[in-house]
């Protein structure tokens, strides 16, 4: 151990050494191997060397060569971004100079030159993607796209790469019509490919399709797709490509209910990205975020803030989260810490995290971009929490102000996006009804609630949590503020019913609805009854105590399957 660490500090001054006297050494870095190329310019962004640094990574053959070190090239994601954030625009011009190599038009190009070009917009269409500068990758990956030959099934391997990505990106950037249009190409382009080859890419293809229904909404279809790719993953997969599928897979199964399922895909995910790229890869913080995500739904909630805080470092640590999944990580962990401290009031580590996803978005996307819709949905939420324990009226009617100017810009850019039969439309509709509740105005929360439970049952159906959750507010409404104590009651009734059966006795929800019984019991003077559902309570705390107690389990990772095993182990269980 001792000998290891040896090596690696004499390594580390090496390069030290190289970059403090970079004014002798620098014509002689583009000749180093492309691992430690990468590793010389982390070392000069760490030691401010910023006028060498650029002049390196402004030109375009200098940064492809660097972009062949494999997962190494990570180190250069902070780079970057750390540049862009001093004023240097280094992705849109190396995006220009890709361009220009291109303007000669595929007609006046050898084929050999033309090959070589899009393996490089490959490489720097995927390195600026993954990095999160969409506008600069779309250009790049598009004008690549224009100069493949779909002639030959060989041609057809890289246009039906080059399409994946375009597919993945223009999910990510909520292009969602576009995104639909390049699936259906990158189909027909896949059947041309021979047969071993077609398979590997449906698979990526319907992975990314899942992906793409999960962002509409369209749960049932996306777990078909999911069912697809999962079927289609075999020898010759990259594993990026199956990770990513096992993720999507597992986010699918979480919004249909199959949470064992859900579970096998998200634990076998975070192994594969462990083993094959480390701790410190955005990979496996990647998987970390999907992870809080199915604990958050299983109702383990104490474990669901843990992960999404280990993200987060994950991702400081190889990048800075200046980037699309640095806001995933802040919205999910702000959103994570509201439900965990509803009971505490306490919300201020809520509040800046739901804060720093806003301002990561706002760095990076225009400000009427579909993906602050859900960023400014979790801070209005925490808003109206503190706004309802101010002891100021005024001051409790500014915050409550602010939370309805969120949550009506994000109902607008919803219903601009997905129309009104969706989901996420509906639970925009919701969020108003409580706020309208917390604003005192009734009528107005009351349509919201109406809307939010009409449009959840028409496409989720009538057991849904997400129904479950519009019918307790709902019956909040009735009961604290409007006393139609009798449509309360059935309605607290119901959702109690939903909750029980999804997550069992002793899920988090239930208390909400559990107390709301009791004022109203006590409110008609049926105190037997009030009794009783008090009785409830205490007999849900104790179950509540003892669930969070074996949260923990939910963190056993099982033994890992080799992935070939995991898919037909998977495959085989029942539905």
């Amino acid at each position: 151990m001792a000998a290891g660490s040896r090596v690696e500090s004499l390594y580390d001054l090496a390069a030290l050494s190289a970059v403090k006297n970079c004014h002798v050494y620098k014509s002689e870095f583009r000749s180093l191997p492309n691992a430690v190329q990468c590793d010389i310019y982390r070392t000069l962004y760490d030691t401010g060397k910023t006028e060498v640094l650029v002049a390196e990574l402004s030109e375009l053959d200098v940064v492809l060569k660097a972009l062949r070190a494999g997962d190494t090239r990570v180190k250069l994601y902070a780079v970057f971004q750390g540049l862009q954030e001093e004023g240097f625009d280094l992705s849109s011009i190396l995006a220009s100079e890709f361009l220009r190599t291109c303007s000669e038009g595929k007609e006046k190009l050898e084929k050999h030159a033309i090959q070589k070009i899009l393996k490089s917009g490959m490489s720097l269409g995927n390195f600026l993607l993954e990095a999160g500068w969409y506008q600069d990758a779309k250009k790049i990956l598009d004008t690549s796209y224009k100069l493949c030959s779909t002639k030959e099934p060989e041609d057809c391997k890289i246009a039906a790469k080059l399409l994946t990505r375009l597919l993945h990106l223009r999910t990510a950037n909520c292009e969602f019509d576009a995104a639909k249009d390049t699936f259906r190409e990158a189909m027909e382009i896949t059947s041309k490919l021979g047969s071993r080859d077609a398979e590997i890419n449906m698979a990526v293809l319907y992975g990314e399709k899942c992906g793409l229904l999960f962002a509409l909404s369209d749960y049932e279809e996306a777990y078909i797709c999911s069912m697809k790719a999962l079927q289609r993953i075999g020898p010759g997969l990259p594993m990026k490509a199956v990770v990513d599928i096992l993720r999507n897979a597992s986010k699918a199964c979480v919004v249909k209910r199959k949470f064992k399922k859900a579970e096998l895909l998200i634990k076998q995910a975070m192994f594969l990205s462990k083993q094959h790229f480390g701790c410190n890869h955005p990979k496996y913080a990647d998987t970390l975020i999907d992870y809080g995500y199915y604990l958050l739904n299983v109702d383990a909630i104490n474990l669901s803030v843990k992960v999404y805080r280990v993200s987060i470092s994950k991702h400081l640590s190889c990048i800075q989260v200046v980037k699309i999944l640095g806001d995933s990580a802040h919205e999910d962990l702000g959103y994570a810490l509201y439900v965990h401290e509803y009971s505490t009031g306490d919300f201020d580590e809520a509040r800046y995290h739901a804060e720093r996803a806003i301002s990561i978005i706002t760095k990076l996307f225009p400000e009427d971009h579909l993906l602050l819709a859900s960023s400014k949905r979790v801070k209005a939420l925490i808003l109206e929490e503190i706004a309802i324990d101010t002891p100021i009226r005024q001051k409790e009617e500014e915050i409550l102000k602010e939370a309805q100017e969120l949550h009506l810009a994000s109902l607008d850019l919803a219903r601009k996006s997905f129309g009104e039969n969706n989901v996420q439309t509906a639970k925009h509709y919701g969020n108003l009804g409580r706020l309208y509740q917390s604003m005192r105005r009734y009528e107005e929360a009351e349509a919201m609630h109406k809307k939010a439970i009409e449009i959840k049952e028409r496409i989720l159906g009538s057991e849904d949590y997400e129904v479950a959750l519009s019918l307790g507010h709902l019956a909040s409404l009735y009961n604290y503020d409007m006393e139609l104590y009798d449509k309360a009651e059935q309605l607290y009734l119901r959702s109690i019913a939903i909750g029980k059966t999804l997550f069992g006795d002793g899920y988090s929800g239930l208390e909400y609805d559990y107390r709301g019984l009791i004022n109203l019991y006590d409110s008609q003077g049926n105190f037997d009854r009030m009794e009783s559902y008090h009785q409830t309570l205490m007999d849900w705390k104790d179950l509540r105590e003892n669930a969070c107690s074996t949260e923990s389990a939910h963190d056993k990772t099982p033994e890992p399957w080799p992935t070939g095993q995991f898919i037909q182990h998977f495959l085989s269980q029942p539905d």
